[in-house]
C-alpha cells in the first residue's frame, strides 16, 4: 500500500490519509519513496491557491472533492522501468506528500529528468523538473534541509527581485513587502539588501506582525520594519511598490487606500495570511497582479539562456545559505520529524501561523 496525505479543498483543515495499492509500474515509469520534504507556509499558499493555478492537478487524489498538497524535497528510486533512471539514484524535486510516487521520467540526461505522465504534460515545466543530487551543483548532503526548505523560495524571491528591477521598479524607489518574516519574504528582503549603493537600490519596508517584529529586525535585510497596526505612521508621499506574500485582503485594501495613485505596482504573490484571502476588485490604485515566477524563468531563458539564469541564480543562492545559516545569527533553525501525527502537526501549525519565524519544518512519512 501507499499513503498519500490530502486535505478537503475547500476546507484546508480537513485532512485524510489516503492508502491506495501499489500498482506495477509500466515501461518507462519509475517509482521514488520520498525520503524527506520540507513544509512551509508556501506549501499552505498552494493549498489556497489550488484551484485558481492548478497545484491540484499535479498529483491527482482521484476524488475531486481533495486535493494532494505538493512539497519540495529529495526522494530515491526504488524501482525503475525508464531507460537510464537506476535504482538507488536520488532526486530532488516536486513530490506530493505521500510515501512514494510513479513519475515517468522524459527528456533524461545526466542532470536529471522531466516528468512525462500524461496530465502533467501541460502543467508548468518548472515543476515537472527533477534534479539528480550527485549532478547538481547546488546539491550538498549537509544542506538538505535548507535546500527543502529555501531552495524553491528562495528562487521566487530571486525572481521577484530580478522582475521589479526588470521593470525599473515601475517607476518607484520604495518597496513594501508584507509577511517579511517569511522565508519568501526574508529571501526577497536579501536580494533588495544586496542593491544597496547600486544605482538600482531602493528603500524597503518590511511589513509583519507584532509577535515577528523583533525576528525581521533581526535580519537585518530590511532599511525598515513596521507592524501591521502602525501602518498609518508611514508617509505615503512618494511611489512605491506593493509585494504582497500575504494575501491579507483587508492589508491590502490599507496599502491602496493610503498609497493611492502613488502606488505603482501591486504584486501578489502569496497567501500566508491564507484564511483572510480576498479579491483585488474596487481597490484604490493599481489592480492587484499575480507574479507567476515561471514566466520569469522564461523571460530570462529566452534572453540569458538556462545556463545563464542558472549562474545568475547560483551565485545569489551561495550567499544567501552563507547568511542564513551564520553561526552568531542564524535565520533558520531546520527541525526534522518523522511520521504520520509529526506531518498533520506541522500542518496544523502552518495554518494556525504557530511555528515560529526562525524555524522550518522538514518532515518524512
Amino acid at each position: 500500500m501507499s499513503t498519500m496525505f490530502t486535505v478537503d479543498r475547500k476546507d484546508l483543515r480537513r485532512m485524510h490519509w489516503l492508502e491506495r495499492p501499489a500498482e506495477p509500474l509500466a515501461h518507462g515509469q519509475a517509482r521514488l519513496r520520498i525520503d524527506r520534504f520540507a513544509l512551509t507556509s508556501n506549501n499552505v499558499t498552494y493549498g489556497a491557491f489550488g484551484d485558481a493555478m492548478r497545484y491540484w492537478n499535479f498529483f491527482p487524489t482521484g476524488d475531486a472533492t481533495t486535493g494532494c498538497i505538493p512539497v519540495w524535497g529529495f526522494a530515491n528510486v526504488v524501482e525503475s522501468r525508464a531507460p537510464g533512471v537506476l535504482a538507488g539514484e536520488r532526486f530532488y524535486g516536486y513530490y506530493p506528500m505521500a510515501e512514494d510516487v510513479v513519475l515517468q521520467p522524459a527528456r533524461v540526461s545526466e542532470a536529471g529528468f522531466m516528468d512525462g505522465t500524461a496530465h502533467r504534460r501541460e502543467l508548468h515545466a518548472v515543476y515537472n523538473q527533477y534534479l539528480r543530487t550527485d549532478a547538481d551543483p547546488l546539491w550538498r548532503a549537509d544542506q538538505e534541509g535548507l535546500i527543502a526548505l529555501l531552495r524553491p523560495l528562495f528562487t521566487t524571491s530571486f525572481l521577484i527581485d530580478d522582475f521589479l528591477a526588470d521593470n525599473d521598479f515601475f517607476g518607484a524607489r520604495s518597496v513594501l513587502v508584507s509577511s517579511a518574516s517569511s522565508k519568501t519574504g526574508y529571501g526577497l528582503g536579501y536580494c533588495l539588501a544586496a542593491r544597496r549603493g547600486r544605482e538600482s537600490a531602493v528603500v524597503t519596508t518590511g511589513l509583519t506582525s507584532a509577535a515577528n517584529v523583533a525576528f525581521t529586525k533581526d535580519l537585518r535585510c530590511w532599511d525598515r520594519v513596521v507592524d501591521y497596526a502602525d501602518l498609518s505612521s508611514l508617509a505615503a508621499d512618494e511611489p512605491a511598490v506593493y509585494v504582497d506574500m500575504s494575501g491579507n485582503a483587508a492589508i491590502r485594501e490599507r496599502i491602496h487606500s493610503q498609497w493611492q495613485d502613488r502606488l505603482r505596482y501591486s504584486c501578489a504573490v502569496g497567501g500566508t495570511h491564507w484564511e483572510s484571502l480576498g479579491a483585488g476588485k474596487g481597490l484604490a490604485g493599481p489592480r492587484p497582479a499575480l507574479f507567476f515566477a515561471p514566466d520569469q524563468v522564461k523571460k530570462r531563458r529566452e534572453e540569458w539562456g538556462a545556463a545563464g539564469l542558472s549562474s545568475r541564480l547560483a551565485i545569489a543562492w551561495s550567499g544567501f545559505v552563507d547568511r542564513v545559516s551564520n553561526t552568531e545569527l542564524p535565520w533558520l533553525s531546520v527541525k526534522e520529524a518523522r511520521g504520520r501525527e509529526a506531518v498533520e502537526q506541522s500542518y496544523v501549525a502552518l495554518l494556525d501561523g504557530a511555528v515560529p519565524a526562525r524555524e522550518g519544518r522538514v518532515l518524512s512519512l
